[in-house]
C-alpha cells in the first residue's frame, strides 16, 4: 500500500511527536519519555519490547521507514502493542496546523517556558515577550519575531550572536514580516553552528510557531540541554577524573557525553554515601526521589537532609527534594510531578542544574592531574576540534553525535559514514567492520578511511590506520580537515554551478572571486591569499558581505579595526551578519583575527554560496 502526499506529511508530524530533537530517528530514550507523558510507563524492559516490534533492522532506534510500517498495520486492522502507543499519542494534546495533527507536552511546555523566564527576565529586548505564559502555546508564539531564541541561544553559549545584527524592535513597535524573517535565518544558522539539528526546521515554521509546537519545542528543548550540560566536562571541571572507574583510563571518560557523565556523577555520590542504588536513567530510577535525597544530603550535608526518606508519598518526597534544592539556590524548572512520572528530560534538566550549581568534588592537585595527563593542552578541545565537531554534527547523519573528535573518530566508523555523504557511494559497506569492538578491527576500519581519502586526492603523507585508532591529534585534525574542504568546495561548486561549469574549485577560485566582488562594489580592501595578515581586521570580509547585499551591514558598528578590541568586533560582526543572510559557518571571531587559513577558506566559501 502507498501514501499519498499529504498522508506522509501528517505521519511525518507524528513521528516528530516521536523524535523530539529532529534528528530523522526515534530513540528508547524518547520513547520512553513518550510513555511517561501518556502515563503509560511500565518499566526499561516495556521500552525494549516495544523497540525491538518496530525496530526490524537492528539498529537500535526506529525510522521513518519502520514508522511507517506500525501505520499500516493500523490501516489493515493489525493490532500491537507499538500500534496502541502510537494511538493514545496522536490524541494526547494535538493542534491543527497546516501538515496535520502535532503532539507536544504540556509540562515541557511549562518548563522551558519558565527556564526562559528566568534567564531572559532582565533582558530589555525581551520586555514585550517575558514573562511568557507557561500555559498553552504562549512559548511558540513567543518565538515568531525570532528575539527571544536569538537571545536564549546566547545563554546557551555565550557570544554566539552579535546583537548588533539582530533586528530589534524600536519604540516598542513590532518588526515587519521580512525583519522577523532576517532574525529567524539568524537563528538557525546560529544554532547550527553550536550544534542544534534543525531538520525540517526553517524560517517560516518558527514564524508561525503555534501551527508547529512539536518543532518549536524541539529545537527549544536541544537549546535549553546545551545551555546546562554544555559546561559538563572534563575541560571544565577536571576533577570528573575523579569519576574513573577501575581499570579505565582517562580516554573513557572523554567518550562519554554530558549526560552520561551526570549519571556516572550521580553514581559517584550515591557510592560514596554508602547507599546501594545507582541510577541508570533520568525516568524509572529517580520517580521516587530516594537517589535525589541521598544525592543531596551527600553534596550539601549541612543545608539538605534526609527528611524525604520518612515519607511514603512520592510526591511529599518530591516535594521535599525540591525544596531542599532551592536552598542550594539550583534553578530548575521541575515541578514534583515530574519528578514522580519520571519525566526523562526534565529530570536530567533536574539534575544538571544542581551539578552546575553545586558538584561536591574536590578539587584536583597539580600533581594529580599530571598524574593523570589532564594537562590543560592534552584536552583537545581546540577551536579546530570544536569546528569540526560541529560540522560533522550539522551533517545530519543518522546514528552519529560527535562528543569529542578525537575519541569518536578512533574506529574509523564515523569518518566511512562522513566520506560516504560527501562522496556518495564510494564507501563499500562490505569491506567496513560495523561494530568495530577491538583494536583490530578499529585498524581495518581507518586503513579504509586512509584508502579513500587517497582516492579523493587527499594529501596522506606517513599516516596510517593505526595513527586513528591511537588519537593522533595533529593527523586526525589534518584529515578531517581535508574532508570538510571537500565537502565545503563541492558544496560551492553546486550552489554556483554556472559560474563553475563542473571545474573543480579551488582556494585561488575563491580569493579571485571575493577580491572581484569587493572591487564590484567601490570597496577597496583586499587579500593575496587566506593567510594574508590584512585578514585580521575583519573589514574585508564586511566589506565582502556588503558587496553580496549593501543593505545588511550598518556602518555605524564597522570599526577601523586598528587594535585588537576593535578587529574583534568586526570579526564577531561580520559572522553574524553572514549567518543573517543563511551562511551556515563554524568559525569562531578569534579565527579571524588570528588569521587561521583553514576557517578562513570556509569562510569565504560560506560568503560564496549566497551570491545570487
Amino acid at each position: 500500500m502507498s501514501f499519498t502526499d499529504d498522508e506522509l506529511k501528517e505521519y511525518h508530524s507524528h513521528f516528530a511527536s516521536f523524535d523530539t530533537d529532529n534528528d530523522q530517528y526515534i530513540t528508547s530514550d524518547e520513547l520512553t519519555g513518550v510513555l511517561k507523558n501518556l502515563g503509560l510507563y511500565e518499566s526499561d524492559d516495556q521500552v525494549q519490547s516495544l523497540m525491538r516490534e518496530v525496530d526490524k533492522n537492528s539498529s537500535g532506534t526506529i525510522e521513518f521507514g519502520e514508522f511507517l510500517d506500525i501505520v499500516l498495520n493500523i490501516k489493515q486492522g493489525k493490532a500491537s502493542q507499538f500500534a496502541k502507543v502510537y494511538t493514545k499519542q496522536k490524541e494526547l494534546i494535538q493542534v491543527k496546523g497546516h501538515t496535520g495533527l502535532h503532539s507536544y507536552s504540556e509540562e515541557e511546555t511549562a518548563a522551558f517556558s519558565e527556564h526562559f523566564n528566568t534567564y531572559l527576565k532582565d533582558d530589555p529586548d525581551v520586555q514585550h515577550l517575558v514573562p511568557i505564559n507557561p500555559q498553552g502555546l504562549d512559548l511558540c508564539k513567543a518565538v515568531a519575531d525570532g528575539i527571544l531564541l536569538a537571545k536564549f541561544i546566547n545563554v546557551a553559549v555565550k557570544d554566539t550572536i552579535d546583537p548588533r545584527a539582530l533586528n530589534l524592535r524600536k519604540n516598542d513597535k513590532p518588526l515587519s514580516r521580512f525583519q522577523c524573517n532576517e532574525n529567524q535565518v539568524l537563528v538557525i544558522s546560529s544554532a547550527k553552528s553550536i550544534g542544534v539539528k534543525v531538520t525540517n526546521i526553517g524560517a517560516n515554521e518558527l514564524l508561525e510557531g503555534d501551527k508547529y509546537p512539536h518543532l518549536v519545542l524541539g529545537i527549544v528543548w536541544q537549546l535549553v540541554k546545551i545551555h546546562l550540560l554544555n559546561d559538563i566536562n572534563l575541560k571544565n571541571h577536571p576533577e570528573l577524573i575523579r569519576l574513573l572507574e577501575e581499570g579505565e583510563s582517562l580516554s573513557d571518560l572523554l567518550k562519554l557525553p554530558p549526560d552520561q557523565l551526570l549519571l556516572r556523577w550521580f553514581n559517584y555520590h550515591l557510592k560514596n554515601a554508602g547507599h546501594p542504588k545507582r541510577v541508570a536513567n533520568f525516568s524509572s530510577d529517580v520517580q521516587d526521589s530516594e537517589a535525589y535525597t541521598v544525592l543531596l544530603h551527600q553534596i550539601a550535608p549541612q543545608t539538605c537532609d534526609l527528611s524525604a526518606l520518612t515519607k511514603s508519598d512520592k510526591t511529599q518526597r518530591a516535594t521535599i527534594v525540591l525544596d531542599n534544592s532551592k536552598r542550594l539556590d539550583v534553578k530548575a524548572p521541575i515541578k514534583p510531578r515530574d519528578i514522580v512520572s519520571g519525566n526523562p528530560r526534565l529530570n536530567l534538566i533536574f539534575t544538571a542544574a544542581i551539578f552546575n550549581q553545586c558538584p561536591g568534588l574536590e578539587p584536583l592537585t597539580q600533581e594529580e592531574m599530571e598524574k593523570a595527563g589532564l594537562m590543560e593542552d592534552d584536552v583537545g578541545d581546540s577551536r579546530e576540534e570544536r569546528a569540526f565537531r560541529m560540522w560533522i554534527n550539522s551533517l545530519n547523519i543518522p546514528e552519529v553525535y560527535i562528543n569529542n573528535l578525537f575519541e569518536d573518530c578512533n574506529d574509523g566508523l564515523v569518518l566511512l559514514k562522513v566520506m560516504d555523504l560527501i562522496s556518495p557511494g564510494i564507501v563499500s559497506w562490505r569491506q567496513v567492520e560495523m561494530k568495530p569492538t577491538n583494536k583490530f578491527k578499529k585498524v581495518s576500519n581507518c586503513n579504509y578511511v586512509v584508502v579513500l581519502g587517497k582516492q579523493l586526492k587527499f594529501s596522506l603523507v606517513n599516516i596510517g590506520g593505526n595513527d586513528l585508532v591511537d588519537k593522533n591529534k595533529k593527523l586526525i585534525l589534518g584529515l578531517v580537515w581535508q574532508v570538510m574542504r571537500f565537502h565545503t568546495l563541492k558544496f560551492v561548486a553546486e550552489i554556483q554551478a554556472k559560474k563553475f561549469a563542473g571545474q573543480q574549485v579551488t582556494d585561488e577560485h575563491l580569493i579571485q572571486w571575493a577580491n572581484n566582488k569587493v572591487a564590484s562594489a567601490g570597496r577597496t580592501s583586499s587579500i593575496q591569499s587566506f593567510k594574508d595578515r590584512s585578514i585580521s581586521n575583519g573589514v574585508f570580509f564586511l566589506d565582502l558581505l556588503y558587496a553580496i547585499e549593501p543593505r545588511i551591514i550598518n556602518n555605524e558598528y564597522v570599526t577601523p579595526g586598528s587594535n585588537d578590541e576593535e578587529a574583534l568586533l568586526n570579526a564577531k560582526y561580520a559572522i553574524s551578519v553572514a549567518r543573517k543572510l543563511g551562511a551556515v559557518i563554524f568559525l569562531l571571531p578569534e579565527d579571524i583575527v588570528e588569521v587561521k587559513p583553514k576557517m578562513i577558506l570556509t569562510f569565504v566559501a560560506s560568503i560564496m554560496t549566497l551570491e545570487k
